[in-house]
């Protein structure tokens, strides 16, 4: 590297990007897809790389083999893996709690080598919320150490993290413009880093075993129990949601006829409607806008005395128990359950009111749990957060059709169909031809892992239609578009700029002094950024600083890589964790208290392997 080089125009620009879009993923002002967009298309109009690569991003070997991957991971959810999971978790632990949380950390640990570590959160949390209900091992106890062994063992191979995905392309950029005489870097194998991904997972299930009981201790002292038998009471205790269903039928005289079941929620002392029957027509979830008239009979929840005195009040006859809406509270067809909001999903930032999950969806949202608070009250005026939790009564099937499109997690274990448990074995050798062709043949990564989600395609596995809705398509614009972003620093010479800064405040350091410096950036970066945004920004730094001082760049790219899923300290440091946070009821004080150490421990082991790997 030219040690007079320069700070050019192009190279302003490429930086003042860059620091837009870490500003931009950490305010969230506008969406993160919206935000890629546009730094690409000024990339384009800017000139700043060819403008015929400019899109070449959406092409890229990377987003291909990411779209292939959730797609597979569909698959072996649709085909009934997780029963089979839960089934498995179970005969091991043998029902004792610190044997469970162990399996489950195992288990988990296992999966995130092959399935991405958002899409292996939203299957295992209903799974984990199964095992507790079973067992009466806290929720608590379960979810945080599993959403944190995810990110420990998703550095086993490169088919399951985006920012090891990514690498190979990223290389193959920085070795266009390495300086005259520098050795190219070669391409990673789908198992480089698999030596250093085992360490991670083994760190992170040992680190599990011996401080969850330390480290999460149950609230005020009360263990958090859900299991079948107290699931009423568990809704009660935690979210104040009390009483039982019963029966009103609106009298001639009543003054709720004519008015609307939103106009009657409103009126005091009201309970909550869950059910509404006019004539022979009858729904659940009715819609704020349905109207109450003679005869209609309205399932609502609450206490015995709260809902006498209310329809004393408003001249209704109770019921003592449901008849006529009878078989829609029938808990086999419908139930309260809970949901959480991820990162992904459309509902953020929209108030519950604008979102007609009842006209839609016959949906009825009872409560929203958000860290500390639980909203109860005005609930159509809450806009949601990533991460919140939502208390929801529904029929089942209609719950099921609601979370098709992802903008909603369902975290409590409800009764529905396997979805196509004959095509099980389809779904297991598609996925496993995959991953031998991506490590016994010299096809691309892309190539393997489209093979095996056409050949689940095509076998039934999945419909065309299913597998356009596994898609993350927000996560694949986000990929796809920051790409040209670490091209530009490659081409511009930006990230050698930044790498001359960096040697000139550390010069003369020996290389683990550069290399903790680097990943203590990287990982700092990935907290408050994607950490695919984190690894396109810092991999043309690591390289270019190794070059300077005659250190191994694939050691740095992989160190960069790596310490990207670094990310334990905070909640908005990655989806899996947000994802966890509102089931579990964890602070941002537990993810702090818990990670510290972990990051830590994590960061000394991959100092460690990788310098050992790549020696």
């Amino acid at each position: 590297m030219d040690a007079g080089l320069t700070l050019t125009t192009d190279m302003m620009l490429v930086l003042g990007l860059v620091a837009f879009t870490m500003l931009m993923l950490v305010l969230e002002w506008v969406r993160a897809d919206v935000v890629a967009l546009l730094v690409v298309v000024v990339i384009g109009l800017t000139g700043l790389i060819p403008a015929e690569q400019v899109f070449h991003g959406f092409a890229g070997n990377a987003v291909i083999a990411i779209i292939a991957i959730m797609i597979m991971g569909a698959g072996l959810d649709r085909t009934g893996v997780l029963g089979l999971t839960a089934s498995f978790v179970m005969r091991m632990a043998r029902g004792v709690e610190s044997r469970l949380g162990l399996v489950v950390n195992i288990v988990t640990s296992l999966f995130s080598a092959v399935i991405p570590s958002q899409a292996l959160a939203a299957l295992m949390i209903p799974v984990t919320s199964r095992l507790s209900a079973r067992t009466g091992v806290p929720l608590q106890q379960l979810l945080l150490p599993m959403a944190f062994c995810i990110l420990a063992g998703t550095n086993t191979t490169l088919i399951a993290n985006s920012p090891l995905i990514l690498l190979n392309d990223l290389i193959a950029s920085a070795n266009r413009n390495l300086p005259p005489g520098a050795s190219t870097i070669p391409r990673f194998g789908l198992f480089s880093v698999t030596p250093i991904g085992i360490t991670l997972a083994v760190i992170g299930v040992l680190y599990f075993r011996f401080v969850t009981q330390r480290l999460l201790p149950a609230r005020d002292g009360e263990r958090q129990k859900v299991t079948p038998g107290r699931t009423e009471s568990y809704f009660a205790e935690t979210y104040g949601i009390a009483g039982e269903v019963l029966e009103l039928t609106v009298t001639a005289e009543s003054p709720l006829v004519g008015m609307s079941v939103g106009e009657t929620e409103q009126l005091h002392g009201a309970p909550l409607i869950l059910a509404i029957k006019n004539g022979n027509e009858a729904r659940l979830a009715p819609p704020a806008d349905q109207m109450i008239w003679v005869g209609t009979v309205l399932g609502v929840l609450g206490a015995r005395e709260q809902v006498n005195e209310f329809a004393q009040n408003q001249l209704c006859r109770v019921a003592p128990r449901p008849r006529a809406l009878a078989d829609m509270f029938n808990p086999a067809r419908a139930g309260i359950s809970e949901a959480v909001v991820p990162p992904s999903s459309r509902f953020i930032k929209q108030p519950v009111g604008e979102l007609r999950l009842r006209k839609h969806y016959g949906i009825s949202v009872l409560a929203v749990h958000r860290g500390d608070q639980i909203f109860r009250e005005d609930l159509r005026k809450v806009t949601l957060r990533a991460g919140d939790t939502l208390v929801l009564h529904s029929f089942w099937k209609d719950l099921a059709l609601a979370t098709e499109d992802r903008d909603l997690v369902v975290v409590t274990d409800i009764p529905k169909e396997e979805h196509r448990p004959g095509k099980i074995w389809h779904a297991v050798f598609f996925f496993t031809l995959a991953k031998g062709l991506a490590l016994f043949t010299n096809l691309d990564l892309s190539i393997a892992m489209m093979t095996g989600a056409i050949g689940m395609l095509l076998t039934g596995v999945l419909t065309m239609d299913e597998a356009y809705k596994a898609i993350n398509w927000k996560t694949i614009f986000v990929t796809a578009c920051l790409i040209p972003l670490g091209w530009s620093m490659d081409s511009t010479g930006a990230a050698a700029w930044l790498a001359q800064e960096v040697l000139g405040v550390l010069s003369g350091a020996p290389q683990l002094l550069l290399q903790t410096s680097i990943a203590v950036l990287t990982l700092l970066f990935s907290q408050v950024m994607s950490n695919v945004g984190a690894t396109v920004m810092m991999v043309p730094i690591a390289i270019s600083v190794a070059v300077a001082t005659g250190g191994n760049p694939a050691a740095y790219a992989m160190l960069v890589a790596v310490s990207s899923s670094n990310t334990f300290l905070i909640p908005s440091g990655h989806p899996a964790l947000m994802m966890v946070a509102g089931p579990g009821g964890y602070r941002t004080q537990d993810f702090l208290r818990v990670g510290l150490p972990l990051t830590v421990l994590i960061l000394a082991f991959t100092l460690l392997t990788v310098n050992l790997v790549f020696r």
